[in-house]
Parts: structure tokens; C-alpha cells; sequence
């Protein structure tokens, strides 16, 4: 006999562009959300007995009229409000595990109402929302970032298949993958100054830091953000090392004095730590 161990569903990858127009400019907020319940929800499986099941089509559209009723001010504010709501109208649910991404849009100059992506990059959140607390992890995906000094690889283990030479002056790139645990939940917490503020000094770290390797940068980053926030719990940082590889021009008769680089997607070193108080 079988037994379910664990189960969860939901809708995911609920796609929303919201325009705030305020009296003078329009700001523009663009998510992608995913709801999970969890609860009292077995007979689903394994009798197929639907009374317990709200629609996902259903939690889809609560997404939009919780933000047409409450626009969102923050991507973990609205990932709150959305647990909250379905923790208080289904008394049989246990959690609700909410995760968000947000993708930037930036103003075009001083245009009040148009806008551009520069990057990639993503402003995420998750969040377990549960009838005893919840839990908030706000975070950066797919920020790009490089330096071209302050950067050093040496004194690491060779064996015989070993081609790296050790340098003392190397670029260093990565695409930044950053989340942090809050300590203390509560919508007394500005999200949003707290991730520009968070952001912000990671980025300082690995523009000044003296760099013995990806994962001397990381260590300093992840301390900096827990010694300055006293809010946040954990970081956990993941660092793939991009490649930027030194072209020999020796063959056309000329120096490459650390300017001439080709930059490499894979395969790439992959480096991640999680650090704690």
C-alpha cells in the first residue's frame, strides 16, 4: 500500500504587468507568481474527492484582483497579502508557499511614462506563509557583474592535468544569484529599501574586496550584508565563475598586457555558500 508523504498544488508562473499612475509619472511592476497550498488535501489524491479543491485556475485569478484591489508596493508585501488571503478563506489549508519575480523596468531619461529593461535581472521573493508565522526570503537573480582588478587566483592544488597558470591580476565575472532570510517577518519592513540598501553593499564588497579567489569575494559579501542588516537571518549566494580567457596575440607579434579577453558562457566554475549568524 502506497502512502502519500507529502503533497502541494497551486498555479504557477502567473504572469502580471501593473501600471501605477501617479499624478505626475507611472512607475510599471512586473511579476511572475507562483501559489502552492498545502493542507488537508489527500482525499484529492487518493479518492479523488474535489471538495477541497479550489480551482487553479481560481488562484489565478485572485492574484489579479488582489492586486487590482491592493497594488502591489512590494513584491513581498503582495506575496504576503496573497498567503494571508488564502490562509483566512480555506480553514483546511495549513501554508501557503508563494514565490515571486520581478523584472525591471527602468525609466527612459526624465520620460514620465516610458520605460526599458537593461538586464536580465530579476528582484525574487519567497515566501511560507502558515497559520503559525511566516517565513520571507527576498533576493537578486541573474545580475551580472564583473571587475577587472582586485583579483587573484594562486596557491591552489595542481596535479598532473592541471593547465591553469596562477594569476595576480585577473578579470573576475559572475552572474549573481543572492537571497536573504528575514529574521524578524513583518509589514513594518520597508521591502524596498531594504533590498535597494542590501543590494547595494553586496555590490560595494565585490567592487572593493581584495580578491583571492570567487569564494574569498562571496565569504566577504554574505558577512558585509549580515554585519550591516540586522534583519536579515541567512545569505546564501551562488557565483558561477564567467570566464574571461587571455587571447595569445604572441603569434601575430604582439603583447596582450591584460586587455585583449575572449568571454566564455560554459562551462563555468560554480561556486555557492549559505552563511548564518
Amino acid at each position: 500500500m502506497a502512502n502519500l508523504v507529502f503533497d502541494t498544488y497551486g498555479k504557477t508562473r502567473v504572469r502580471l504587468m501593473q501600471v501605477l499612475r501617479g499624478d505626475h509619472a507611472h512607475e510599471i511592476m512586473e511579476i511572475n507568481a507562483s501559489i502552492l497550498l498545502q493542507g488537508r488535501l489527500a482525499e484529492s489524491y487518493t479518492t479523488g474527492d474535489n471538495s477541497q479543491v479550489l480551482p487553479t485556475d481560481t488562484i489565478r485569478n485572485t492574484i489579479y484582483i488582489l492586486a487590482r484591489q491592493h497594488p502591489i508596493e512590494s513584491i513581498e508585501q503582495f506575496g504576503w497579502r496573497l498567503g494571508r488571503y488564502f490562509l483566512e478563506r480555506i480553514s483546511h489549508l495549513e501554508a501557503v508557499n508563494v514565490a515571486i519575480e520581478q523584472t525591471p523596468w527602468d525609466r527612459i531619461a526624465s520620460h514620465d511614462s516610458a520605460f526599458a529593461q537593461s538586464s536580465k535581472e530579476q528582484r525574487v521573493t519567497r515566501l511560507n506563509v502558515a497559520r503559525d508565522g511566516e517565513i520571507i526570503v527576498s533576493g537578486v537573480r541573474n545580475l551580472q557583474i564583473l571587475k577587472t582588478s582586485r583579483s587573484a587566483f594562486c596557491g591552489y592544488m595542481k596535479d598532473e592535468y592541471t593547465t591553469l597558470p596562477e594569476t595576480k591580476d585577473r578579470l573576475l565575472g559572475t552572474v549573481l544569484d543572492a537571497e536573504w532570510t528575514l529574521s524578524r517577518a513583518g509589514q513594518n519592513i520597508d521591502f524596498n529599501q531594504l533590498y535597494a540598501h542590501v543590494k547595494s553593499v553586496l555590490l560595494d564588497c565585490f567592487a572593493t574586496h581584495e580578491s583571492l579567489s570567487v569564494q574569498h569575494t562571496l565569504y566577504a559579501m554574505g558577512e558585509a550584508a549580515l554585519a550591516k542588516f540586522e534583519q536579515l537571518q541567512d545569505v546564501r549566494l551562488t557565483m558561477p565563475n564567467k570566464h574571461c580567457l587571455l587571447f595569445d596575440l604572441t603569434r601575430f607579434g604582439l603583447d596582450n598586457p591584460n586587455q585583449i579577453f575572449v568571454p566564455t558562457d560554459e562551462p563555468s566554475g560554480y561556486i555557492e555558500a549559505r552563511l548564518s549568524r
